[in-house]
C-alpha cells in the first residue's frame, strides 16, 4: 500500500496541501518500507501564471474547468497512492481527489511517521473541519 502525505521534508505534515510536496510511504505487512519525496505542482507554480478564474458558474472557488486542470496535475503526483494525509485542503481539490479514488484524511497530527502509524493502527481520525 502507498500512502501520500503532504510534506516538504519527509518529517512534518504540512498545514496545507496546496503549497506542499508529497512524501509517498510504501507500507507492507504494517511496516514502512520506503519514503519517497515527490515534487507536486501547487500554489507556488500557479502564482506565476496568467490568472484565470478557478470558480464554477455559481462562483464557488476551487471548482470549474481551470481548477480541475490544476487538480488533475496535482493528482498525477499521487495517482498510485491509496490514501492522502494532509493538514488543511481546499474543498475543490478534496472533491476532485476523492472522486478520483483517493481516500483523504485531514489531520492535526504534525509528524509524518506518527500519522502513518496511527493510520496503520486504524486510529488516525479524519477532521472534516480542516477543509478550507
Amino acid at each position: 500500500m502507498k500512502i501520500a502525505i503532504a510534506s516538504n521534508d519527509k518529517i512534518n505534515v504540512e498545514d496545507h496541501f496546496g503549497g506542499s510536496n508529497i512524501v509517498v510511504i510504501t507500507i507492507e505487512d504494517g511496516k514502512i518500507l520506503n519514503k519517497e519525496l515527490r515534487e507536486k505542482v501547487g500554489h507556488n507554480n500557479y502564482s506565476k501564471e496568467e490568472h484565470h478564474p478557478q470558480t464554477d458558474a455559481s462562483g464557488k472557488h476551487g471548482f470549474g474547468y481551470e481548477a480541475d486542470k490544476r487538480h488533475k496535475a496535482m493528482f498525477e503526483t499521487l495517482k498510485d497512492c491509496h490514501v492522502l494525509i494532509s493538514g488543511m485542503m481546499g474543498t475543490g481539490v478534496y472533491k476532485y481527489l476523492k472522486d478520483s479514488g483517493i481516500k483523504i484524511i485531514l489531520t492535526n497530527i504534525k509528524n509524518v511517521e506518527k500519522a502513518v502509524n496511527l493510520y496503520i493502527e486504524g486510529k488516525l481520525e479524519h477532521n472534516i473541519s480542516k477543509l478550507d
